[in-house]
């Protein structure tokens, strides 16, 4: 729920920004590589879900086409793993640091221009090495507080909307400190960061977190009201800050190149200056999973919220995912039935009964899996398995001339 919840809320923030006629280079590469793979992770779990009825092709079928079409979405326009170990934090740190592209630009100028060319790049050199000691000392601060704010912070706060945000808000800024001073100081690996794959895309995990994380409150102001939303925003966003968080980590523990151990000292004081204190970010516990997974696993208005633009064949049509949403509020409804049945040691009422035999009608053809007699090749006219053709050759240059004989 909390991976469908930060891909719908990057989707919403993506079209908002192209609405608005912009171009985000970076942004979308991120969305390419991170709702993707948040996609094979949706698919994958359902997968275990539906169980056999996923592996059986047919009508009845409602995720196999989806899983084996997956790779498609992850390999073109760029492989996932060139997209994460390349192309993200090649484009960003270029385009998105304040100072570095009129640097690079004024390497550039003709030799007419050297003058200037040196002034600005001097100029430029300077705003980077400022900007990446207002990073260090920020990255401390926003560091400790956000700490002290997660230490202190109730597993109930995230009820109250306001609350939900100003806290969030607060960790993704400290979040975004930290990795503006790590890629601050990929610039001591110069033109070799090309070749460190694995800290690139220790970087764009870190990147495409908290692009999610900005974008899930963005989607949470915009639509706050639905009840239950709140639980499934406090879920993705205690996932999305751990991601990030572990990505940084990794990417401190092993950072490449001659200067390397400098780097990692000052990137483990920068982002995590007291160590494992400040370093404060769970994985969600399990009674707000819990909370979760009653809520899109009953009739409830996140659940509705999740169905928003899912086709729905008309009644009567046979169409799985049609029927499954149909089906869950008379099998709840079923259950409760059941349930206070035997609470209450009686017989069903008529009514009670006729719901009950209801759901479980459909729970039995929903269960079902499509099977055939035949393979579908096997039905044309004259068709014989090659394996028959095979066996029959063999058996003819043997004195027994059938199975039964040879028994």
């Amino acid at each position: 729920a909390s991976d469908g919840l930060a891909s719908i809320a990057g989707v919403d923030l993506m079209n908002a920004i192209v609405d608005n006629h912009e171009a985000p280079m970076v942004i979308s590469s991120v969305m390419k590589q991170k709702c993707t793979e948040l996609g094979r992770r949706i698919v994958e779990r359902g997968m275990d879900v539906a169980a056999g009825s996923a592996i059986c092709r047919g009508d009845k079928n409602y995720l196999g086409n989806a899983y084996m079409s997956l790779p498609i979405a992850i390999t073109v326009e760029g492989a996932n793993i060139m997209t994460r170990s390349f192309q993200i934090i090649g484009q960003g740190l270029t385009r998105c640091h304040p100072h570095m592209l009129d640097l690079m630009q004024s390497l550039q100028m003709p030799q007419s221009e050297e003058k200037k060319a040196v002034e600005i790049f001097c100029k430029q050199f300077h705003k980077i090495v400022g900007h990446g000691l207002t990073n260090f000392f920020g990255s401390i601060g926003r560091g400790v507080n956000a700490t002290v704010a997660t230490k202190t912070r109730s597993k109930t706060a995230y009820k109250d909307g306001d609350k939900l945000l100003d806290y969030h808000e607060k960790q993704l800024l400290r979040l975004s400190a930290n990795f503006a001073l790590t890629a601050d100081l990929c610039f001591t690996l110069g033109g070799s960061l090309k070749f460190q794959e694995l800290l690139m895309g220790r970087l764009a995990d870190a990147l495409g977190a908290i692009y999610l994380g900005y974008a899930t409150l963005h989607h949470y102001e915009r639509r706050r009201g639905i009840d239950g939303l709140e639980a499934v925003t406090e879920h993705a966003m205690l996932r999305l800050e751990k991601e990030a968080q572990d990505a940084l980590l990794t990417a401190s523990d092993n950072f490449p190149g001659m200067l390397g151990p400098v780097a990692s000292t000052v990137m483990k004081i920068g982002c995590f200056p007291l160590g494992n204190m400040t370093r404060p970010y769970k994985n969600p516990g399990d009674e707000l999973s819990k909370e979760v997974s009653k809520l899109v696993t009953t009739p409830s208005e996140m659940r509705d919220f999740f169905q928003e633009n899912l086709f729905m064949a008309p009644e009567g049509e046979m169409h799985q995912v049609s029927d499954l949403v149909r089906a869950l509020p008379v099998c709840v409804e079923a259950d409760m039935i059941a349930s206070s049945l035997r609470r209450e040691k009686r017989q069903p009422t008529e009514a009670e009964a006729d719901k009950i035999a209801q759901a479980d009608a459909i729970r039995d053809a929903l269960i079902q899996v499509d099977v055939y007699e035949k393979f579908p090749t096997e039905m044309s006219e004259g068709y014989v398995r090659p394996a028959l053709v095979g066996t029959e050759e063999r058996l003819a240059e043997l004195d027994r001339k059938n199975f039964d004989a040879v028994a």
